[in-house]
């Protein structure tokens, strides 16, 4: 089993999507876990604080390290430790299956300006980041690596083939090529032929060929990655 847990101020963010879809049948499978913890009960003082003004000055508060500190120790957290950063390398596919492929996993999400760069340097295993771009805090991103990942899991998917033909599902694959399901034609806009003719051949020729070509596409217009923090 993976056990997944999510250090955050907003612990109920996470309680409605792990408990629906893809998230949902991998815990009741029994191959993972979610511990959402409220970093504000590693705190000592009356208003539960967990930020402070930046040394040196500036606009933002910065969350303090004690709090995480203390919450990865109390819990026991084993690596990977992830923090989730816009200084962090790009999440993978390849991450996806290296988390699946473990028993633990644990979040570090962020809020306000920043995270005291303690946390980074002495805490967590590793940054990552879902993408070139802010978001409010690191529980979306945290999000996205979480459903990238059990959706890798046993039982997690109805038909595991459907993960396997996935976007990124190999190393060095690109993107899938497109989908179509019937009508064969709405409003005049036709399902390839090749589709429809029956050759298993020729089809997963035209979809090799296809995958290529969007791949191709995708990186010449730039990066569509999901997410931020």
């Amino acid at each position: 089993m993976l056990r997944i847990t999510i250090i955050t101020i907003f612990p109920e963010y996470f309680t409605t999507p792990l408990s629906l879809s893809i998230p949902a049948q991998a815990a009741g499978a029994g191959s993972v876990e979610y511990r959402p913890v409220n970093l504000r009960d590693y705190t000592h003082d009356r208003h539960r604080t967990v930020d402070d003004y930046p040394y040196g000055g500036g606009a933002g508060m910065v969350m303090k390290p004690g709090p995480f500190f203390e919450a990865v120790e109390s819990l026991g957290c084993q690596a990977p430790i992830v923090l989730l950063s816009a200084r962090g390398r790009r999440f993978t596919q390849a991450d996806a299956k290296r988390f699946a492929a473990g028993s633990e996993l644990t979040l570090l999400c962020g809020h306000y300006k920043d995270i005291d760069q303690r946390v980074a340097d002495h805490l967590a295993t590793e940054e990552l980041s879902v993408g070139d771009f802010v978001l409010s805090g690191g529980e979306p991103a945290a999000l996205a690596i979480v459903d990238a990942t059990v959706r890798l899991l046993p039982g997690a998917m109805s038909d595991p083939e459907s993960a396997r033909t996935d976007s990124f599902f190999e190393d060095a694959a690109g993107v899938s090529a497109p989908s179509y399901t019937r009508p064969p034609d709405y409003r005049g806009h036709l399902v390839p032929d090749v589709l429809l003719s029956g050759h298993h051949a020729e089809i997963a020729k035209w979809r090799a060929e296809q995958g290529r070509r969007q791949t191709a596409g995708r990186d010449g217009a730039g990066s569509r990655d999901h997410a931020g923090q």
